[in-house]
């Protein structure tokens, strides 16, 4: 970061920093006199009243006093904080006791006082963890406080003391707050020093009042926090940048454990002791050991943090496999059973237990040793004796088993003396299976086992004493019976499935061929055997895939189980009943009620809230809210004040729509419900639902032309939506004619008479019998003629008018009355003028009086009355923008879920939002708009495309606007311009403009809480009133996503409200440094706050002073009244803030920024809707209910991806992570009970979370994956995360194949880590055997599984090639039996690979959300885009990111880039990126199939081979391909020509010191083994071990060779590696000559060459005259010893600190450089055909971009860079 130098800050009193300041964060608190909303509340005055009752208190000492000083400014001065910390939590304290107030009920009788009450709840709550951890260490509490229901007055004083005091520690502690149990420890002191103050004790050195041992100006900070931090500064720079093990330095978590026991107290002391070995680092020369837990890199990890799953899985292995092995007779496993030996032989099982046992005890020893010292010599006492007597165990079942058998074996039967060592067996293994029993009654009992856990008693820490450390988490994690039997079910039912499936179709179809190949002898070896004729060798490989299979297919069985129940739970909670827009209008009629239910606060007696009653009633009234019984919308009528709400609610939503341009001005008409202009007396639905019912209704008159009214009416009447549409446009044309005839002229009276009577014969229901019900098509066209010409724009012709109302007049008059009238009854009735008109003209000639232009209203509806009269179709694509439709249905459908009501907003919970940013984009500028790509496509060209009907109602808003032409988008309207292209991005101008529509609904929900009903009548008809753009329908043009069109009804106080209730923190970083840089991300975030009244910006600051570099926390806000960015607070931290990962240090810095109960985390790629916003105190309102035993204490919160149109690939991300974080999340919440937190739109409690280390972990590596380990926490310190789908929060994925890999990399990586660390071992011991299977199969298992696939294939291939070099397969090859469980491998194989456990959870959600047939035509669409190909890729991705990580470490965070994809991938990009994660292993298993078909026998036959090898092929393919499928332009061939030079140029590029990887290959060779040089002595030894296998190749091969001559012996093989050395030696002296000769004396360096291609050719010409040497064992041979160079160079790459100074090296660097050439020409080979092949460029387009096809997107136009003519114009 850039610095900058500042003169230090002279000295402030609170006083005069208070009369200095005129910037305030959200409340003026400093002035309550000041004019602000939110100083009207009764209760901010009270809370502020509150913390300035000092009182009698002790004055501190050496400053003096003033009377403006309050309690905070106190502690301040007494414990030596900063002012700007005091002032922060100073306004957090006023505003939370404000809030909680607000919400108290029943309401406090003084509302100028605050209630005791209020303070106590938040002082347990905040200081809850504080009191269990000195509840854990048998230390009292320092809270002097009695916990009656009443305390003296003294008391709450004390209490604000005691939670004043923590938050100042908390907002001062800066990293130390990711340590809570520090900060309890210092808070501990800290509290028994303020009691001594307010306890007036006396100091016994100096006989004065006692004094803090800390004070003075910053003493907190430079004596408490500065100590540790170093400590944690040192530990981090001991880690080499996350290089150095794990095990070697001490991370956040092993600091904060050092605080778990009693010797924290006995070594750090008070004040802290600086010289205590807590803060021995490694940079003074001596070391620490670790705390609580030793992180160590090993796949091992895995057994040792789950070990009961694999237990069960090995000993149900076992024995299925001796039970089937017994055939006879014998199909089902009871059959077996009957058999004693059988019975006996299965109790071999708990040998093998014994065995685990003993293996998991080892572990421990192994990988916990470094945690024994001095301190915890019983800790290794445990493992010592745990090793031990699980020693003793084997021992003892081996003996007593081998007796059985041999008692057995002496009688020769199973004699009583044979049962006896049985009874005596079994009665050792029930005392074996104690605390497995125990374990179960205390699963069967969970409150016991709770209780048990919780309670601090020394007897129950001896008890539990040799089964688990003792530790602070993980206690009482059970959860309550109910819940305990639904997944205790779930998981019965699937591990009954799985176990039924593994017997009989994995297991016992295996058993038969077994035997064959044990028995098979006198194989015909085609090598050199070293083990004689046992072929144990070929059973284990031939078993080894379905062992493999065997033990991840539960992720398959789980992926089935849990699609089925989330199904199940979705329909339960009415998820996509409401799925377009024809369902939409089927429940639209309810809509409102709904809305009024949900949204609306409903006043309730204080006795009711809660009650069965309640609840009861609730329930019902949401069933006939749901199924529409009751009818609802009767009472809805348009004179009610609910219907004014809803049509606000509703109108506002569709408001926001039109700002985002994602409906068009006219769609706006269709949608909205208009006011009431016209006394209209039915509910004026939207134009959209009342299309086609007046045709229809008119159609039936015409049917029923002779049936009575009452009938006519009846059968008009039973559809509300043709009901209304009669009405509405009767009353609507009385109105509209009315008007447009002038007051007062015969015209006008004939017309009142003509409606008069029709009212009467209506009311008199003669009116059927009175008009003839045939001519009202007639008077329906002419009305529509008449209503043309009014609507035609901008000139009307008024004697047109006039025409056709003369015309209708003749309509009326002869047709429509049953009985003719004459002229003079027709007068006589005043139908008709009693006298000629004036002036001798015709009837309406001079009648007529048009309004004028500006009469927008009279237009408006004019138009609706001409939709109402002329629609003919179901407007089913209106609107027309697919996420305009799916955000409606989504919503309209959520307010028929389940979901608590809301409160008013002055008693909602306050919550805050923040969001983490670094340095991405903010908002597109020109340049990046317009600069095109090597294509000639613009960011602008693309968005325009994608987006073509938001563009046009972009384009119509503008013009609306007042713009021109459309150069004045570059010009007036530029800002405008870039806005619109940045909301179609992942830019934080997106995010913001989301997150300030919480701000915007709660604005307007508490303009709808408070006003009256004539505010809102009067409102709605203001809002009518309101000139809309000069007689142009659609909303103002604002952009700014808190301006509001309701927002002119407001009366003031809403802001107050809103701003009380919300915040929007966004840790801008490095802001600071963007400033001081000029950079213009500055501009565009001071832009931002200064159109969104409640966005925050926090930054780290950076100031030299005096050489040294202070940093700071700064919040800055845009003040309106003084134009300008002002400064809040700035708080020192102790240094550096980022010691750790980087995104939870930046979110841990403006923690302390944010207010409120809650806070939701939200990344940079999210988004969120106003309408959505509106149900956001219904969701706070969850946290008051018990889900299980347990409150929430996160909030889960569905996502919806928006990125799934930009291209085929986006939408297979997007449908895949929809599965994810909605079916995947609905599981585990309910009923697995183990949703954690997966992603950022989840809502936090935030004291509960602020007290626990906060809302994300920051060790530097481990918690890389920084967000899932808030959930491990929250789990551990027994919180609850619940699943809530009734909201949603937008959200970006990565939309390119490279960023999506990268994505996936990180992912993988993460978990990699994961599976290390100290989280995931505590949950896998610590939770109960059902949710530990749900914990294991949804996080690390998952990745672990995606690597076994990987590995099944592998070793199947390897497989099946070993046994078809040696010479097996030729032998058995006629063996049925073998042929069937080959068949039955390939089956799960290919079950397996298809990625089923991918693609259900897919087509079950879609199913759900948008009908069977939608899913099923989407999942066959996605398989034409090749979405398998993508998903075999990503297979491959997690698979070896995760692999690597465990195995070598080496995980990093990897930005993506968030930006769009039509940019077409260089073929050296996509090598660097994929060589070794795909490419070489695709290569591998390429060579394996090609070797396999060459000397397989049972390959021989086509069909044979492919039915074999297809779903082997397909993974070659995929993981070759799909980089280049998926790369824009990937099969050009021009661009495949310039690729393949550019590949070249970057492989021989030598480069310097300074190359980078993509300049240089070298540099690029280097940066791939990276992991290897941090690697530790077992993954060195492991890689070595894995390269090996390269050597196969050569060995098998070489005895096929025709040189061999039919020789198996191993001279054969010996002499091979002459091949090697003449090889080598070649290489190494054409390269000598190169590097020699090439540049000057080129003739010598071709001399080299024609010697050395003359010598091969004579020795190639000799082996074949005295040898059986074949030309054709040339190209054989390549297969063979191209293999094992490549395994030589993998393994000098683990040697290359030994190796890289020699002259070895260069050889080796040079051979690898040869070898990546090869690849890539492999690679490119079928690359390059594909492009040279016609057709095939334009059908990867159609692939790659064929959702945006079906949009009207011209892709083919785009990629060939064929702009329109408009933007050539720009």
């Amino acid at each position: 970061m850039a610095t900058r130098r500042r003169p230090p800050l002279p000295h402030q009193s609170p006083e005069q920093r208070r009369s200095n300041e005129t910037a305030y964060n959200i409340i003026p608190i400093h002035n309550l006199l000041a004019d602000h909303p939110s100083l009207r509340f009764p209760e901010v005055r009270a809370a502020t009243a509150a913390i300035r009752a000092v009182g009698d208190l002790r004055t501190p000492p050496f400053v003096p006093w003033q009377p403006h000083y309050d309690l905070l400014d106190w502690l301040g001065l007494f414990f030596g904080f900063q002012e700007a910390n005091v002032s922060n939590q100073r306004e957090h304290l006023v505003l939370h006791l404000a809030n909680a107030q607000m919400r108290l009920q029943p309401p406090p009788d003084d509302v100028d006082t605050l209630d005791p009450s209020v303070l106590r709840r938040f002082r347990r709550k905040l200081l809850n963890n504080y009191t269990h951890w000195c509840s854990f260490l048998g230390r009292k509490s320092n809270i002097w406080i009695s916990e009656g229901r009443r305390g003296p007055p003294s008391d709450s004083r004390r209490e604000l003391l005691y939670v004043s005091l923590y938050l100042l520690i908390w907002g001062e502690s800066a990293n130390l707050r990711f340590i809570p149990e520090c900060i309890s420890y210092i808070f501990h002191h800290m509290a028994m020093e303020l009691n001594k103050i307010l306890e007036d004790y006396i100091d016994e050195n100096t006989g004065r009042p006692i004094l803090p041992s800390i004070s003075g100006e910053n003493a907190f900070l430079n004596r408490i926090v500065i100590p540790i931090y170093d400590v944690v500064k040192d530990e981090v720079g001991n880690s080499r940048n996350g290089t150095a093990p794990h095990s070697d330095w001490r991370n956040y978590d092993d600091i904060n454990e050092y605080f778990w026991s009693r010797r924290c107290f006995d070594k750090l002391k008070w004040p802290i002791d600086v010289g205590s070995n807590f803060f021995v680092t490694p940079s003074t020369g001596k070391k620490v050991g670790k705390t609580g837990f030793v992180e160590q890199r090993s796949f091992l990890n895995l057994f040792r943090s789950f070990d009961k799953l694999w237990i069960m899985l090995v000993l149900f292995l076992q024995a299925a496999v001796v039970v089937s092995w017994k055939e006879e007779g014998n199909d089902y496993p009871w059959q077996a059973l009957g058999d004693k030996d059988i019975q006996i032989k299965v109790l071999s099982v708990f040998i093998t237990w014994s065995a685990l046992r003993f293996a998991k005890s080892l572990l421990d020893a192994g990988m916990q040793y470094k945690l024994v010292s001095r301190e915890t010599l019983w800790l290794g006492l445990r493992m010592v004796l745990k090793v031990v007597v699980s020693a003793i165990w084997i021992v003892i079942f081996v003996v007593f088993y081998a007796k059985i058998w041999n008692q057995r074996n002496r009688d020769r039967r199973w004699s009583a003396a044979a049962n006896t060592r049985i009874v005596t067996f079994l009665e050792v293994a029930l005392v074996f299976l104690i605390p497995e029993i125990l374990a179960l009654s205390l699963f069967v009992l969970p409150w016991v086992r709770n209780f048990l856990e919780n309670t601090n008693w020394r007897i129950f820490y001896m008890v539990t004493w040799w089964f688990q450390s003792r530790s602070f988490v993980g206690r009482g994690l059970r959860e309550g019976l109910l819940d305990n039997f639904k997944y205790s079910l779930f998981w019965t039912f699937l591990l009954s499935t799985k176990f039924c499936f593994s017997y009989f179709l994995q297991i016992k179809p295996m058993i038969r061929p077994t035997k064959d190949l044990l028995d098979l002898q006198d194989v015909t070896y085609e090598w050199h055997e070293f083990f004689g004729n046992s072929n144990r060798f070929a059973v284990g490989l031939l078993w080894a895939p379905v062992v493999l299979i065997y033990l991840m297919d539960l992720q398959i069985w789980y992926s089935i189980y849990s699609s089925i129940v989330g199904m199940g739970v979705g329909l339960f909670n009415h998820l996509g009943e409401i799925r377009n827009m024809q369902q939409l209008r089927l429940r639209f009629q309810f809509f409102a009620s709904a809305m009024q239910f949900n949204l609306m606060p409903e006043e309730q007696l204080l006795n009711q809230i809660g009650t069965f009653k309640s609840k009861f009633k609730d329930a019902v009234h949401r069933l006939k809210l749901r199924y529409g019984f009751g009818r609802p919308f009767k009472k809805l009528e348009s004179n009610e004040v609910e219907a004014h709400k809803f049509a606000l609610v509703w109108n506002e939503i569709i408001s926001t729509f039109r700002e985002e341009d994602i409906v068009s001005d006219r769609e706006v008409e269709l949608l909205e419900l208009p006011q009431n202009t016209w006394n209209v007396r039915v509910v004026r639905w939207p134009c959209l639902l009342l299309c086609n019912e007046l045709l229809l209704a008119l159609s039936q008159a015409k049917e029923l032309v002779d049936a009575p009214d009452r009938w006519l009416w009846y059968k008009m009447a039973r559809n509300e939506y043709r009901r209304c549409a009669v009405i509405e446009a009767y009353e609507s044309i009385k109105h509209l004619l009315l008007t447009i005839v002038k007051l007062n002229t015969p015209e006008h009276f004939i017309i009142t008479t003509f409606f008069h009577e029709i009212d009467n014969s209506v009311k008199e229901e003669r009116f059927t019998k009175t008009f003839n019900m045939l001519t009202l098509p007639k008077i329906h066209s002419q009305l529509i003629t008449l209503l043309g010409h009014l609507l035609i724009k901008p000139k009307k012709d008024v004697t047109k008018v006039v025409n056709t109302l003369q015309a209708l007049y003749e309509v009326v008059t002869r047709d429509f009355f049953k009985d003719k009238r004459s002229m003079d009854q027709l007068r006589e009735e005043g139908l008709a003028p009693h006298s000629p008109i004036e002036g001798g003209g015709l009837l309406f000639e001079n009648a007529v009086e048009l309004p004028g232009s500006k009469s927008d209203i009279f237009y408006r509806q004019a138009r609706r009355l001409h939709t109402i009269l002329t629609s003919r179709d179901a407007m089913n694509n209106v609107p027309l923008n697919l996420e305009a439709r799916r955000r409606i249905a989504f919503f309209s459908n959520s307010l028929f879920m389940n979901m608590p009501h809301a409160p008013q907003v002055e008693k909602m919970m306050a919550f805050s939002v923040l969001t983490p940013y670094y340095n991405e984009e903010v908002v597109y500028s020109k340049e990046q708009l317009r600069t095109e790509n090597e294509d000639g496509v613009s960011t602008l060209y693309y968005l325009q495309t994608i987006y073509a009907d938001e563009w046009k109602n972009f384009l119509e808003r503008m013009k609306r606007e007042g713009m021109k032409s459309d150069v004045e988008l570059w010009t007036v309207k530029l800002r405008e311009l870039r806005l619109w292209a940045s909301y179609r991005g992942q830019t934080l101008a997106r995010t913001v403009r989301g997150m300030m529509y919480y701000y915007r609904a709660l604005k307007m929900l508490a303009f709808l809480d408070s006003a009256s009903e004539i505010d809102i009548r009067e409102g709605s008809m203001e809002l009518m009133c309101m000139n809309r753009g000069g007689g142009t329908v659609g909303a103002p043009g604002i952009s700014r996503a808190n301006s509001s069109t309701v927002s002119t009804l407001f009366k003031g106080h809403e802001y107050g409200t809103a701003l009380m209730k919300y915040t929007y923190v966004v840790a801008c970083q490095i802001y600071g440094t963007q400033k001081a840089k000029k950079d213009p991300h500055a501009d565009e975030i001071l832009y931002l706050m200064k159109n969104n009244e409640a966005l925050r910006v926090a930054y780290v600051d950076e100031v030299v002073v005096r050489d040294v570099t202070e940093f700071y926390s700064v919040l800055v806000k845009y003040d309106q009244e003084l134009e300008k960015e002002v400064e809040i607070y700035r708080v020192k931290l102790p240094g550096t803030l980022k010691l750790g990962e980087g995104k939870p240090e930046n979110q841990n810095h403006a923690m302390i920024f944010t207010r409120g109960d809650a806070v939701q985390t939200i990344d940079m790629n999210q988004d969120n809707y106003f309408e959505e916003a509106l149900k956001m105190r219904n969701l706070l309102e969850e946290y008051r209910s018990y889900y299980g035993i347990r409150k929430p204490t996160i909030l889960g919160v569905r996502e919806n991806i928006f990125t799934g149109s930009v291209s085929s690939l986006a939408w297979f991300m997007s449908a895949q992570e929809t599965s994810f974080v909605t079916l995947g999340q609905r599981v585990l919440a309910n009923p697995l009970k183990i949703r954690l937190h997966y992603g950022h739109p989840d809502v936090f409690d935030r004291f509960w979370f602020l007290t626990r280390g906060g809302i994300s972990k920051a060790s530097r590596l481990i918690n890389l994956s920084e967000d899932i380990f808030a959930g491990f926490n929250c789990t551990l310190r027994g919180g609850n995360v619940t699943h809530h789908e009734y909201i949603q929060v937008g959200k970006g994925r990565d939309v390119g194949l490279n960023q999506v890999s990268m994505f996936e990399a990180k992912v993988a990586s993460g978990n990699g880590e994961q599976v290390l660390s100290r989280d995931v071992y505590r949950l896998g011991q610590r939770l109960d055997f059902f949710r530990m299977l749900s914990f294991y199969y949804t996080t690390v298992g998952f990745f672990f599984n995606t690597l076994m696939i990987s590995l099944t294939v592998y070793t199947f291939l390897w497989g099946r090639l070993y046994l078809a070099l040696s010479g097996v397969e030729s032998s058995v090859a006629d063996n049925a039996n073998t042929n069937r469980a080959l068949g039955t491998i390939l089956n799960q194989q290919f079950i397996v690979q298809l990625g089923l456990f991918t693609a259900l959870p897919m087509i079950v959600e879609n199913s759900l959300e948008l009908g069977f047939l939608a899913a099923i035509w989407d999942f066959f669409t996605m398989q034409l885009q090749l979405s398998s190909v993508f998903f075999t890729f990503s297979l491959g991705t997690r698979a070896h990111y995760f692999g690597r990580t465990i195995l070598h470490g080496g995980a990093k965070y990897r930005a993506t880039g968030r930006g769009f994809v039509v940019e077409h991938k260089k073929f050296a990009d996509n090598y660097r990126l994929y060589a070794r994660s795909h490419f070489v292993k695709a290569i591998e298993l390429g060579l394996i199939l090609t070797v396999y078909a060459g000397y397989s026998p049972v390959a021989k036959g086509t069909f044979t081979y492919i039915a074999l090898t297809i779903s082997s092929w397909f993974l070659v393919f995929s993981w070759i391909m799909a980089p280049f499928v998926f790369n824009p332009s990937g099969f050009d061939w021009l661009k495949t020509v310039y690729d393949f030079d550019d590949f070249m140029n970057w492989i021989w590029f030598r480069g310097g010191v300074f190359a980078k990887s993509e300049e240089s290959w070298e540099t690029w060779w280097y940066e791939e083994q990276d992991h290897l040089r941090t690697t530790g002595l077992f993954g060195k030894l492991f890689e070595i071990i894995l390269d090996l296998r390269f050597f196969f190749f050569q060995y098998g091969i070489v005895y096929q060779l025709g040189i061999a001559a039919g020789s198996k012996s191993i001279a054969v093989y010996l002499l091979s590696w002459i091949y090697i050395a003449v090889a080598l030696g070649i290489y190494s002296i054409i390269a000598h000559a190169r590097d020699k000769y090439a540049a000057k004396e080129h003739i010598y360096y071709r001399l080299v060459q024609f010697l050395v291609i003359i010598l091969g050719s004579l020795i190639i010409a000799a082996l074949i005259h005295f040898t059986h040497f074949k030309f054709l064992d040339l190209l054989t041979s390549l297969l063979a010893f191209i293999p094992t160079g490549w395994g030589f160079l993998l393994i000098a790459q683990v040697f290359r600190p030994v190796l890289k100074n020699s002259w070895i090296w260069e050889t080796v660097v040079s051979v690898a450089r040869m070898y990546d050439i090869m690849f890539g020409v492999i690679i490119m080979t079928p690359v390059a055909f594909l492009s040279w092949m016609p057709g095939f460029q334009s059908m990867q387009t159609r692939i790659l971009f064929n959702d945006a096809f079906s949009r009207g997107l011209q892709i083919f136009k785009i990629l060939s860079g064929k702009k329109s003519k408009v933007e050539k114009r720009f």
